[in-house]
């Protein structure tokens, strides 16, 4: 217990020498870009609203029945953003598509399609798993793991590393806590993500791209397996001491938060969400409820905003921002993608919301 208290005590100071050091020589927060191009009402519209945070460039895709409004700040059509965890939300399309196709089901166990060598996660369902109810911890279990991902943010470095079989390994690891009961786990998304692939007879990102991607037309959407497959053309995220953020750009945590796309592809896949043509649309059916009185589907979450039933999912990496919000009833969306570390879910709920 005392070599314990050593240790946390010992991590504490290293955070703070981090920390102090960084924010002794932090530069000038980014300000939001006054280049703008595409739909001028719905820029001078969001302008406002993402003026609020230390942001450099964004996205802002709107839709409104078969209508698509697009309007960028320091960026265009082709500008590449991390979505963060608005992955789980596609790896959930995928689960709902894997369910209909008949090569899997909600109750089939982590243990038939991932090698756990009958830990506790091996008898967690994919349904558990998809809507935060499977007992996994939020990150891989251990005191070193937790440190090294913290020192890992602080530097500015993508905190989840390692290759499918550390994935897998720390599964085998954990403990399940309050198993049927709501709690966020990368986690667990992640596995989920693997074994849809490993289901489908491939890798997550061919699924992803011939399931979901394809069939939509997301011709830009890319999830790279290191940060050396970024694309040149992706935005530059930018952490909270304002120095960028190195990529999020793993195979083995992709579905959970590495997928790279635009504003307007996310377009395209809010277009089909709302219209109902979107593979796996039956993902965004509420099913469960998270003990606060929101919905949770299979990677998806509802919230009623005085009586307008919200379908969304959120995401934030060490330099980015991203939020889909749908009125599925009303037929409409509204799409924020950002580089900064401050969350833009208030950005998209305002213009989605406003005269409801």
């Amino acid at each position: 217990m005392r070599s314990g208290t050593r240790t946390g005590a010992t991590v504490a100071v290293v955070a703070a020498v981090v920390l102090s050091v960084g924010f002794a020589v932090r530069p000038v927060a980014p300000s939001l870009s006054s280049e703008v191009t595409g739909d001028a009402e719905l820029a001078q519209r969001a302008r406002p609203l993402l003026e609020d945070g230390p942001r450099a460039t964004a996205a802002v895709v709107e839709v409104d029945g078969d209508r698509v409004r697009e309007a960028y700040f320091g960026a265009d059509g082709t500008t590449l953003y991390e979505i963060g965890s608005v992955s789980k939300a596609l790896t959930g399309l995928l689960l709902a598509d894997a369910i209909e196709r008949g090569e899997v089901d909600p109750d089939t166990e982590l243990g038939t399609l991932l090698d756990l060598e009958g830990a506790p996660a091996a008898t967690v369902t994919l349904s558990e798993l998809s809507s935060h109810r499977s007992g996994l911890p939020r990150n891989p279990p251990g005191v070193l793991t937790s440190v090294t991902m913290l020192l890992d943010n602080l530097r500015n470095r993508d905190p989840y590393t390692g290759d499918v079989r550390d994935l897998v390994g720390s599964a085998a690891e954990a403990d399940l806590t309050d198993r049927g009961r709501f709690a966020y786990s990368n986690l667990g998304a992640a596995l989920l993500g693997q074994a849809l692939a490993v289901s489908a007879g491939t890798d997550y990102e061919t699924v992803l791209h011939q399931r979901l991607l394809a069939p939509l037309g997301m011709e830009r959407t890319v999830v790279p397996a290191t940060p050396e497959d970024v694309p040149a053309e992706a935005a530059v995220g930018y952490g909270t001491n304002s120095r960028p953020f190195a990529p999020s750009a793993n195979a083995a945590w992709a579905p959970m938060g590495g997928v790279h796309s635009t504003g307007g592809d996310m377009g395209l896949l809010a277009r089909a969400l709302v219209g109902g043509g979107a593979p796996g649309v039956e993902a965004l059916e509420p099913r469960w409820d998270d003990g606060r009185g929101d919905g949770v589907g299979l990677g998806w979450f509802v919230t009623d905003h005085d009586g307008t039933e919200v379908t969304w999912h959120n995401g934030m990496t060490g330099g980015f921002a991203a939020m889909v919000a749908l009125d599925r009833e009303g037929g409409r969306a509204v799409v924020v993608l950002a580089d900064g570390p401050v969350g833009v879910d208030s950005v998209a709920l305002d213009l989605l919301l406003e005269g409801e």
